[in-house]
């Protein structure tokens, strides 16, 4: 193909799916981490909309995985 980038095989998927949970009326909620920078995000998706923003913890603070950045 003209354009598709070539992906090395040692090549790591930057996010990963920590959680996902269906919540009825609400749509889906899902918790992925930055596997470069430990970074938690909280992903929420209802019917044609979603966002995305910095999972916070109870202090207001980005919640940040320090095993991983």
């Amino acid at each position: 193909m003209l354009f598709k980038k070539r992906i090395k095989e040692t090549e790591v998927d930057r996010f990963e799916v920590k959680s996902i949970q269906n919540l009825p009326e609400l749509g889906r909620v899902t918790i992925l981490i930055d596997r470069e920078t430990g970074v938690h995000y909280l992903h929420t998706w209802v019917g044609t909309g979603s966002g995305i923003t910095p999972l916070l913890d109870e202090n207001g603070q980005v919640v940040i995985d320090q095993n991983r950045s």
